[in-house]
């Protein structure tokens, strides 16, 4: 980045909320890139070992708290908030959610992966935010992260005032709940920062109490060794035995912390159609999900984040979907269409299809 920039800063704020409310954006906050306060939570949960086989989180260390390193020159983050519920999602969608984990012949996908990639909507919005920032103050530094680098990215936005962290570990806004994407811009301006929010959690502990696996081991604290978004989407190796009955139908994510948490009620509709539900991705049963042949999985995931698990995981999960559906589906297809597969399954997903099978 080039040297510091030195701007009016509570009126540029002004004209970045305007900006950002255009591309699609629900809210902005500025932090300064202090978060010493966060390094000693950090370290601890990595010395637990809970990040699981997420490497890349032990491996920048330190440096997930610390912007300045992490991009030199950085003087101020601009976090962003963009509502990812769906468009025409139903007054009393987490009763529909609810219901379809009910159903266990029913595949289910996390809300947030049923439409297009966020990191591409949010990267792209994010530079355009920044090219309009360019045309008031001239060139500056920055870099746009959705998900890409080593953030510490709730920490930034609550100090900035975009909520506060709950209990499940992910942002919340009170008139927003949890279901939003966050972003970054690392600027090397001066910005003013925006002040935090007040938490607003109290006694509660729906999350905690609605987790299948209990991976929020305690308040503010998550197990991902346990979590059902890292066993579907981040792990790649044979998830554990014994979370494999946990798992449900739940095929990529799990959404059960947040249609769980009494703020989810006033969660916002995004205003852009791409996160509109894609078909197949909410009410598809598991059989149908299981008949994709590769080429289908492809075309189908085509700018979704599915894509990133990849064929052998997709299937890997099917696979303990469907094992978990049989212990109410007395009829012969589920075992007809594990059994059919099985001879050219990659050996993970042989592994966890004959866990089917013997369920």
């Amino acid at each position: 980045m080039r040297q510091q920039h030195l701007v009016d800063g509570p009126r540029l704020l002004a004209q970045l909320r305007e900006w950002a409310h255009e591309l699609g954006f629900s809210q902005i906050a500025v932090a300064g890139v202090d978060l010493g306060a966060a390094e000693e939570g950090l370290r601890a949960w990595l010395q637990a070992g809970f990040h699981g086989t997420m490497e890349y989180m032990a491996r920048h260390g330190a440096k997930r708290a610390r912007p300045a390193e992490l991009v030199p020159g950085t003087m101020s983050v601009i976090s962003a908030r963009m509502d990812y519920l769906p468009r025409d999602a139903a007054p009393d969608w987490p009763a529909h959610e609810a219901r379809a984990l009910a159903d266990a012949g029913q595949a289910v996908i996390s809300v947030y992966a049923r439409g297009r990639d966020y990191h591409k909507v949010l990267r792209q919005r994010l530079q355009k935010l920044a090219d309009r920032l360019a045309e008031a103050v001239g060139p500056f530094g920055h870099r746009v992260f959705t998900d890409s680098a080593p953030v510490l990215e709730v920490e930034l936005a609550t100090r900035g005032g975009l909520g506060w962290r709950g209990k499940h570990t992910l942002a919340l806004q009170r008139d927003a709940g949890s279901m939003f994407f966050l972003g970054e811009l690392f600027t090397d301006l001066v910005l003013p920062p925006t002040e935090a929010a007040s938490a607003h959690c109290g006694s509660c502990t729906a999350c905690l109490d609605a987790c299948p696996t209990r991976a929020i081991v305690a308040p503010y604290r998550l197990d991902a060794r346990r979590c059902i978004s890292y066993l579907t989407i981040e792990h790649h190796g044979p998830i554990p035995l014994a979370l494999r009955p946990l798992i449900g139908n739940r095929v990529y994510g799990c959404d059960d912390c947040q249609t769980a948490c009494p703020w989810n009620r006033y969660a916002q509709r995004s205003p852009l159609p791409d996160f509109d539900v894609r078909e197949g991705f909410a009410g598809a049963t598991l059989l149908a999900l299981w008949r994709w042949d590769r080429a289908e999985f492809q075309r189908r995931t085509e700018g979704s984040a599915i894509r990133r698990i990849g064929w052998t995981r997709w299937r890997r999960n099917l696979a303990v979907a469907l094992g978990n559906a049989r212990r109410t589906d007395r009829s012969d297809a589920i075992a007809a269409a594990l059994v059919g597969a099985r001879d050219d399954a990659a050996a993970l997903v042989r592994e966890h299809l004959d866990w089917a099978l013997a369920q």
